[in-house]
């Protein structure tokens, strides 16, 4: 039994318009076949995608509230003046400059138009095959403990552990990396951003859901009420979501 990270799941007042954002932030395209609206690299909706971690955002009637998410994505750049161009074209799209105290860093720190920031990174060696998403970056207290949950709980490979960051990917060595950075201060609110996992077909869901458990997986209440999905969170307090196939 094993889970793969699916989609990054965005909450916000206005799906349809932040999902075409991020669907031109990305290169990638925007779909809506039900009430969210999801982004990935196919022309045609494909869901799940075999390689790519696509994005779902789902409207919710609550505004972003949180100074900070505790969850963001790093975008990949291949040369100085791609990132230039890069971080050009997102302002136009509508994102704008933000400050999380990052200080002078080569990257570029913005936030989409209902607030949730992103990197735009310096060109990385790392990063120079994953696409257009570099990383799902997660702040934690404890890179160590983190890694050792989310590399049982998922089937991605554990590329780096130290005292400050997790780092795995998927073990087919294609798409983001999972990122767990060690980051001062405690997790306080629900997350506007979170992973969703899904089993492999022919896997149990129930069973999946126990062995999270096992591993130190928490129930979760979001309001979800009775839905095919089980919210959970991790040992910090992470909330993610454990789908069923359809």
């Amino acid at each position: 039994m094993v889970l793969r990270p699916a989609q990054v799941n965005i909450k916000a007042l206005d799906a349809p318009a932040i999902g075409r954002f991020w669907a031109e932030a990305l290169g990638w395209n925007a779909f809506s076949p039900g009430a969210t609206t999801y982004v990935g690299p196919a022309d045609d909706f494909v869901w799940p995608d075999p390689v790519a971690v696509g994005i779902d955002v789902v409207p919710v009637p609550e505004p972003k509230t949180a100074a900070k998410n505790r969850t963001h994505l790093d975008l990949a750049t291949t040369s100085a003046a791609h990132h230039t161009e890069l971080v050009a074209r997102l302002l136009t799209l509508g994102a704008t400059p933000a400050d999380v105290g990052q200080g002078d860093v080569p990257w570029t720190v913005l936030a989409d138009p209902e607030g949730n920031e992103f990197c735009v990174l310096e060109p990385r060696d790392i990063y120079r095959d994953t696409g257009p998403i570099a990383a799902i970056v997660v702040d934690c207290e404890d890179p160590h403990a983190m890694a050792r949950f989310w590399g049982e709980a998922v089937d991605w490979t554990l590329h780096e552990v130290t005292d400050g960051i997790a780092r795995l990917r998927s073990a087919k060595g294609v798409g983001p990396y999972l990122e767990f950075l060690r980051t001062r201060g405690t997790k306080t609110v629900p997350d506007r951003i979170h992973l969703d996992l899904l089993p492999y077909p022919g896997d149990d869901k129930a069973a999946e859901v126990a062995r999270l458990r096992a591993l130190g997986a928490t129930d979760h209440d979001l309001g979800q009420g009775d839905t095919p999905w089980t919210v959970l969170a991790d040992p910090e307090g992470h909330e993610f979501c454990v789908l069923a196939l359809s």
